[in-house]
């Protein structure tokens, strides 16, 4: 008998009704990756609509999108970008030769380069994860707007949230299929 085996996908959920805009998500993210001053691999974003005085403001956490057809990984020379454990996008400095081809490629303006000459971005804490931990921005979030987990596990709090509540993606007419949702 065979059986279909179900890979994990990786996603987040920012719950844009939590989110105050903190900015403990980015602090976290840059002392667990020991980032350098002038790089930030998430980061907050505010946006209003509407006229006055009918305005509507949302909050959100936003970092790489880890898309399952990332532009990064498919317009990188080296092979430096590239897919990794529960589709979570990587870049391996070894091969990367900061030449930004990546970072012009993304959609989402989630990449740098790093003052050491790679690009540098959004690693859903994977290191944490194969741990069993969270991920660092998630578990510093003090009001609990960001959910992570395995999408494709209909168990999983980012399954559930995804069926339950209302949600939208960023700039989808790119066509890389975001793994990042904004529940509004």
């Amino acid at each position: 008998m065979r059986f279909n085996v179900i890979k994990k996908r990786y996603a987040m959920a920012v719950d844009t009704r939590r989110c105050v805009g903190c900015s403990a998500c980015s602090l976290a993210c840059k002392a667990e990756n020991d980032l350098p001053i002038e790089g930030f691999r998430s980061w907050v974003e505010t946006e209003t609509k509407g006229t006055f005085p009918n305005l509507a403001m949302e909050i959100r956490s936003e970092r790489c999108e880890q898309c399952s057809n990332a532009a990064c990984v498919s317009n990188c020379p080296t092979g430096a970008s590239h897919y990794s454990k529960g589709g979570v996008v990587l870049v391996d400095r070894d091969l990367c030769t900061g030449c930004k081809a990546c970072v012009a490629a993304c959609p989402f303006s989630a990449r740098y380069i790093h003052p050491d000459g790679y690009a540098d971005k959004c690693t859903f804490c994977l290191h944490r994860v194969e741990r069993g931990q969270q991920v660092a921005c998630a578990e510093n979030c003090p009001t609990k707007s960001l959910t992570f987990g395995d999408a494709n596990d209909p168990e999983s709090d980012i399954a559930r949230l995804l069926r339950e509540r209302q949600w939208k993606q960023l700039d989808t007419a790119a066509g890389t299929k975001p793994n990042l949702y904004y529940l509004v």
